[in-house]
């Protein structure tokens, strides 16, 4: 088995950084300000952004991260899921909380319940399809449903899903964890219908294939990109921090247009329902698992 030590200190500072993420977002806080002031914790406490720090809120139950002009302002009554990923050397720690800022406690406290309970179980041995029965099985106790085409998801170093998926519900699958394994335990709750939906472009973009690109631009965005983020997921406004907006525009057109690059969607419950989720990044050992995204 490898050596930990990057892992655990990925794991630590994201834990931190959402913490910190969690105590920022209020009523009239911008989202583009809490979003930001997140990343460059990460960078102060020594790690690099896994993917952009994410808050999606109400109905979306992912993949929103702040827009470079974003006007989003927090209000009363948001149900916010904050994701945080933080890298060492590709070693991912990958953890997320929801905010309530109404009065959806119940359903903000559904996921996180469902996280613990699922975490009990896990294990060398244990199947997958049982870690997904015990979600969905605390969640519906809540009278609520798990977003069943959402889900965790085994972790490698630069591969924030690296394989198969961790189910938030019984889909039959007995792949069985093996010790030493890494996984992200994901549940969403909602109030909806419980499926998710590809809603509009994210601005969050991941590297899927090679081309030689010819205009010099291009080669000198894709260059950073490569460096920066390897295949891990960035996003527009972190580009512009380092070229001019007119430049990280051109770049992403061309990159887009050849499929070097491809663009996530932000992801609305197909209901329109509140959504929460909760997650922990988790060594799988012979008796049991080791939390990674605890701040310590």
């Amino acid at each position: 088995m490898e050596d930990m030590k990057d892992w655990i200190k990925a794991g630590n500072i994201s834990a931190q950084a959402l913490g910190y993420g969690c105590g920022l977002v209020k009523e009239g806080v911008s989202l583009l300000e809490v979003t930001e002031k997140v990343e460059d914790k990460i960078k102060k406490l020594g790690g690099k952004c896994a993917f952009p720090a994410q808050f999606s809120i109400n109905d979306i139950a992912a993949h929103y991260t702040a827009f470079i002009d974003d006007k989003i302002v927090f209000k009363k009554g948001d149900l916010v899921k904050v994701d945080v990923g933080v890298h060492i050397n590709g070693a991912i720690g990958d953890n997320a909380r929801t905010v309530d800022l109404g009065n959806n406690k119940k359903i903000a406290d559904a996921s996180l319940e469902a996280l613990n309970e699922a975490i009990k179980i896990v294990k060398e041995g244990t199947q997958l399809r049982e870690i997904g029965k015990v979600i969905e099985k605390s969640i519906i106790s809540k009278k609520l449903k798990p977003v069943k085409n959402l889900s965790g998801h085994l972790i490698q170093r630069y591969t924030e899903h690296a394989g198969f998926n961790v189910p938030n519900y019984d889909n039959n699958d007995e792949t069985m964890l093996e010790e030493g394994m890494v996984i992200a335990i994901e549940p969403f709750a909602t109030n909806g219908v419980g499926m998710i939906l590809d809603g509009k472009k994210s601005s969050i973009y991941a590297v899927i294939n090679e081309f030689n690109v010819r205009d010099q631009i291009t080669r000198d965005v894709l260059k950073f990109i490569k460096e920066e983020y390897r295949t891990l997921p960035f996003c527009k406004r972190q580009l512009v921090r380092q070229f001019p907006e007119f430049k990280v525009n051109f770049a992403i057109r061309n990159l887009t247009k050849y499929e070097v690059i491809r663009e996530y969607s932000h992801l609305p419950e197909k209901g329109k329902g509140l959504v929460s989720q909760a997650e922990h990044t988790v060594l799988i050992e012979k008796n049991g698992c080791k939390i990674l995204t605890n701040a310590e």
